[in-house]
This record gives C-alpha cells, structure tokens and sequence, in this order.
C-alpha cells in the first residue's frame, strides 16, 4: 500500500499550506513589486508545464484532491480532471481551466499592497480584503475560512492574533504598522535629523522594501498531534499557540507536555465552544491554527462518526486494487456487527444487497446533494427502506464482509455535493471515535 506516500501528499502538504505557508502559498514579495495576477493569460493553461504547473498541483493536492499519476509538473488530463472535481466542490464552474477566481481560492494570485487611506474594515468586501487576508495566511497566521474576501469575525480575529506575534498593539483593525509588517505598505522614510552638505541632502532616498518575516514550519499534522507526555518542538509550537490565543500556560512554552498543558487546552476547548477533553484533537488543533480546518481544505464535517468502536483505520487513499482499480475511500476495520451510524442527517438514497465489489451498501445523501458510500455491511439496520431520513447517529446497518472481501470492515467514501470522490482519512479523523464502544442513543 502508498499509505505513506498518500499521506503526505495530502495531509502533510495541507498543514503546510495553512502553517508553513510554502509550496502551496504565495510569498509576500516586496511593495513595489506587487501586483494582483488576475489576467487567465497569466496563468497556467492545458498542456503547459513548469514550476507554475507544479505549484497549482500542490494547491490541488493540498485541498484533499487527488491528481492521478502525482505531482509532475505537467497540465494534463489527470490534473484537469482533479481541477474540475474542487471547482465543482468550491461551487465554481468545473471547467477545468484555471481561472482568476480558481486561482485566488488555491492562494495563487499575488496579494496587492493597501492604500493608506483606504484600509479595509470590518463589513468591507472585494480584492483589498482578500489580499489582507492571503498576507495574513503568507504569515502564518490561520484565517477560518480562508481568504474569502470577506471581512468579518474571522480576519478580525486573525488580524488580533498577528499584531500579537509581532508585538502590535492588538486592536483587530487594520492600521500603518500592522500594514507595514504584513508586506502591504511600504514603510515611511525616516527623516534625518543631522544636518548635510545641500548636494547630499538632494540625493533621492531609497524607500526599503518590506518583507514578511521569515515564518518557522511546524511539523504537526493530523496524524502527529502532541499528546500527554511528550517533550518536543511540536509541544512548545502548541503551547505557543495557546498563548497567543490569549491563554496562560503555567511554566511557559517549555516544550513538555504535562498538566499545565493539558489543562491550558482544557480552557482554550471551554472558550471556544469546543468538546472539553483536555486532549488536542484535530477540532482544537484546527481552531489553534496548528493544521488547516476541514473548511479551509473545502471538505464537509461528519456530524458523527460512522462506525461503533473498538474499531481502526489509516490512510488507504489511491492503494492499488484489483483490475487496475484505486482505493476512493477509507476502511475502517472492526468486528462483524459493529453498529453503523448516519454520518449526517439526510435520506437512504440507495439500497443495494449482492454487489461484486460493495457487496451490500448504501447511500446516504445529505441536503447539500454530498453523499456518503457504505460498503461491505454484513445487513442493513431493521426497517431501513430506500428513501427513508434518518438523523445523524442513527444505526443504518452492521459491519460485516460482504463483496469483494473476506475482512469484516466498512469502505467509506465521501462526495462532495455529488461531485467525485475525496479522500475520507482526515473527514474521518477530524471525529475519531473507534475508542467508544458505547452505542449511541437512538432516535
């Protein structure tokens, strides 16, 4: 299997995306030289293929698509297929060509410096706010939502937790220092004092040109996420991102996970309206800014996870299958009549029983037309019927091995609105529960 091998192609070149801001970003060059690439003359086209090519498959990629045959460079079918499917997700028209509009949701247009008399504010919308928001994400600095060019609660947000970092004074609002230290404004030219020869002082100055502070990779992703106990750069990257979402941690971001730790993110969880475990899961990893949100990549959340525990699974994404076929889902591996649960609300759209490959499967399809494939279950839940609603965490079937397998497990696929198939493996993380063997209330 290319579980490894999948993995970081979407997993790790996502946080990075979100964390590092790298491949997948757009570096803050300097003021003079910025520019909004808008033009589709400008950007990579069908056959061509570059560094330009390389960088949109990254973009691609880290948005949980996945382009046959890899990152290569090169704009053929197999990534203009991948195209279609995120424009089709992200509600753009699958065209297959990277437009302008394409190209600012994959964070490769260039951001453009602000007007001093004109910045942005809360309620403003339009290429101002996006290019605000991409400096911000060039930074470092996670927008939720990414950047939409819409300035509300989430870049006021982003806006407090940068003029932090940077030692600003935090007003959430977009000022000239804020502005200067994000690339978008060229600093002001600093008058001499000193008196100089006339010919000396007539010398035209050059006004430097502002870059963005150099930003330190973190190395976290959905499958490293700190945990009791550890002492690592990775613990002092968290402990720092609690504090500079405005929580104390008792001893400082010593880089040793303990007690202190635990109950700092115990109290992060309560603030934000987050599960109370005083673990890092993916959600507070998320809302931390340590790894990109399911929304930032423009997948969907589960409302629940599908499978009753004690149960297992691991990245499976793209492995070869028989008849030249590729793995398009996630197998969660369990004991024969494991309950199965509605991973959100929505209607039985499809019953099938003696499937070659699926076996008996069905289809569940929530209101925004995305639908989720069971595959393998051992029998349907009692009174199931085809078209039927049913309420997320509602016993749909039981795990078994049926179809094109002699291992009891549950192939789980996810579509995006009714476009192609995503990788499930961070959808299903991001709610891990094979640790709970409790069956859940039912409706």
């Amino acid at each position: 299997m290319n579980a490894g091998i999948i993995r970081k192609a979407i997993i790790a070149a996502a946080v990075s995306l979100s964390i590092a801001a790298v491949a997948t970003s757009v570096s803050v060059t300097p003021v003079a030289a910025q520019a909004v690439t808008t033009k589709s003359s400008s950007l990579p086209q069908f056959g061509e293929s570059g560094p330009e090519v390389t960088r949109m498959q990254q973009a691609i990629v880290a948005r949980g698509f996945t382009i046959k045959g890899g990152i290569d460079g090169s704009f053929g079918p197999a990534t203009q297929v991948a195209l279609k499917s995120l424009q089709k997700v992200a509600g753009f028209a699958p065209t297959g060509t990277l437009d302008a509009k394409t190209a600012k949701f994959l964070g490769l247009v260039d951001v453009a410096p602000l007007s001093k008399s004109n910045f942005p504010t809360v309620g403003a919308s339009g290429d101002a706010v996006w290019s605000l928001q991409q400096a911000l994400i060039n930074n470092g600095v996670q927008v939720k939502g990414g950047a939409d060019g819409k300035f509300g609660l989430a870049t006021s947000i982003a806006l407090g937790k940068f003029q932090s970092l940077k030692g600003l004074s935090v007003t959430k609002a977009v000022d000239e220092p804020t502005a200067i230290a994000l690339g978008l404004l060229a600093a002001p030219v600093q008058k001499s004092t000193s008196k100089k020869p006339v010919a000396a002082a007539s010398a035209p100055v050059a006004v430097p040109a502002v870059a963005a502070a150099p930003v330190v990779a973190s190395s976290i992703t959905i499958d490293s996420l700190p945990v009791r106990g550890q002492k690592s750069e990775n613990v002092r990257t968290l402990q720092n991102a609690l504090i500079n979402a405005g929580i104390e941690v008792k001893g400082g971001a010593d880089g040793v996970f303990g007690v202190a730790t635990s109950v700092s993110i115990g109290k992060f969880q309560s603030a934000t309206g987050l599960n109370v475990s005083t673990v890092l899961d993916a959600p507070t990893a998320a809302a931390l800014g340590l790894i990109p949100s399911l929304a930032e990549l423009g997948l969907p959340t589960l409302q629940a996870f599908p499978v009753q525990g004690r149960c297992g699974f691991s990245d499976t994404w793209g492995a070869a299958r028989s008849a030249g076929r590729t793995h398009e889902g996630t197998d969660i591996i369990g004991a024969r009549g494991l309950a199965l649960y509605a991973a959100m609300d929505g209607v039985i759209s499809k019953m099938t029983t003696g499937g070659v490959l699926g076996g008996t499967s069905l289809r569940l399809t929530a209101a925004d037309g995305t639908y989720f494939y069971y595959a393998h279950l051992d029998s349907f839940a009692a009174n199931l019927v085809n078209g039927q609603a049913v309420r997320a965490g509602q016993i749909v079937g039981y795990l078994g091995s049926t179809g094109d397998t002699n291992t009891p497990h549950l192939h789980f696929e996810v579509h995006p609105k009714g476009g192609a198939a995503v990788n499930p493996y961070p959808i299903l993380k991001a709610v891990d529960a094979c640790n709970n063997t409790e069956l859940l209330p039912q409706p």
